[in-house]
């Protein structure tokens, strides 16, 4: 079948014939038709392959990926933005980001299944699982809306949203693990945008340096309640 959108060229409808552009607008109706290659997204999630991927990520990151507190706290990835997903496992998989397990996850991952479970988890709304300590509540919601200038720290909602959601790249903070968030900020220098490629993520390296410890579990509690 020939796609609605091809890597670098978009196809109008009208350049398909009949039963291609019905089964098209079908496919978008239901969610999307996004093509990696010659394999489409929808394709991948109607395989079994998909469900057994998708059983192994729910092993660590939760069954309805809402996070997972344990000896290693696990990210939440429900209502995460699409790109950001795909833009990390790319840096696992290039050793941006250090992970030995989501090295090795990411490399077995084609680009049509990375983005099958990006869109996947995108679409997930399962409740934030709390825990967070609500004493600094206070101070974690003005370091988001209003940073810290003294410090050189700008204000979060800035790149991530007044809902703090995100967009395209940049990640969904709302509703995110409090031990996640604390323990990315902490090691940010140590785990994200390792190697000589280009990485976004470094964008973050000069906040993550000039927040203390206790203003990052301000803001990590704080965006943990988001939803």
């Amino acid at each position: 079948m020939r796609s609605l959108l091809t890597i670098g060229r978009l196809t109008r409808l009208r350049d398909l014939d009949p039963r291609a552009a019905l089964l098209a607008l079908v496919l978008a109706a239901a969610g999307s038709v996004v093509v990696y290659g010659d394999e489409s997204v929808v394709a991948v999630k109607a395989s079994g392959s998909f469900e057994a991927k998708l059983d192994y990520c729910k092993t660590c990151h939760g069954l309805s990926a809402q996070g997972y507190r344990g000896y290693f706290p696990m990210p939440r990835l429900a209502g995460q933005q699409p790109q950001y997903i795909e833009n990390q496992l790319r840096a696992f998989d290039e050793r941006r980001r250090t992970n030995p397990i989501m090295a090795n996850v990411a490399h077995a991952l084609n680009p049509s299944m990375i983005a099958a479970l990006a869109s996947y988890f995108h679409k997930l709304d399962s409740r934030p699982i709390g825990g967070a300590p609500r004493g600094t509540l206070a101070l974690g919601k003005r370091i988001y809306e209003e940073g810290l200038p003294e410090s050189n720290v700008a204000a979060c909602w800035a790149c991530h949203g007044a809902d703090a959601k995100g967009q395209n790249e940049i990640p969904r903070l709302a509703g995110q693990l409090y031990e996640y968030t604390v323990g990315q900020l902490t090691g940010w220098a140590k785990q994200r945008g390792q190697g000589t490629a280009v990485d976004t993520s470094a964008i973050m390296a000069p906040t993550a340096h000039n927040l203390t410890r206790s203003q990052i579990e301000a803001v990590s509690a704080y965006v943990s309640t988001l939803q």
